[in-house]
């Protein structure tokens, strides 16, 4: 897969430097020093807190909230939390999972690291399983245009398009090559050779 589109982890991805922006709620679990305005503009002190609750990058969050020691604990983000994940598995179809995050997979990927329950990674593939079929359906059926696309998330819209594409130059091929499609001389020898051998039984 190209650099520019690829998925976790990939540091020199595009589309993973823009999920990993999205912010993510946050408790600090220890005192931080000299960092209380860098991170929080409004903060009188120099050091963070313990207790502090702030909204932090995915990027920063992941190091930060794992090993054996984290510095932060951390919430999933409001599109993995219990309410949305019950909408996703009445019917994942009927969600605009462009509204719900743009990287709704690729941060998810991260986010899932967070959720000990596993709740995020089984919602993340029963999503992707029930959208699938319709994606397909879309790419082979429907006219690539703006308006298809605007319920998909990054991810899905680049199976659609690579979708689309593919059914554009098979049609394109068929209809120029102009080469009638025959069964294969394996296929032809193999059903001669049923034939005579029903006539030896009979």
């Amino acid at each position: 897969m190209h650099l520019q589109s690829a998925y976790t982890p990939n540091y020199f991805a595009i589309d993973d430097i823009l999920a990993t922006q999205e912010r993510t709620p946050c408790k600090f679990l220890v005192n931080v020093p000299k960092l209380g305005v860098k991170l929080n503009p409004a903060s009188e002190k120099d050091d963070i807190q313990p207790g502090t609750s702030l909204e932090l990058p995915m990027w920063l969050v992941q190091p930060l909230g794992s090993g054996r020691q984290p510095v932060v604990s951390v919430e999933l983000p409001r599109m993995y939390k219990e309410a949305y994940r019950e909408v996703l598995k009445a019917d994942p179809n009927a969600v605009d999972l462009h509204k719900f995050s743009l990287y709704f997979y690729e941060l998810g990927a991260y986010a899932k690291e967070f959720d000990s329950r596993g709740d995020v990674a089984e919602i993340l593939l029963h999503s992707f399983k029930g959208r699938f079929r319709k994606i397909m359906d879309l790419a082979h059926n429907t006219a690539s245009d703006s308006t298809t696309q605007d319920s998909l998330d990054m991810l899905e819209r680049m199976l659609y398009n690579d979708g689309h594409k593919a059914r554009m130059k098979l049609n394109a091929w068929l209809i120029s090559s102009g080469i009638p499609l025959v069964a294969a001389n394996m296929v032809i020898n193999h059903r001669k050779r049923k034939r005579v051998d029903i006539e030896d039984i009979i």
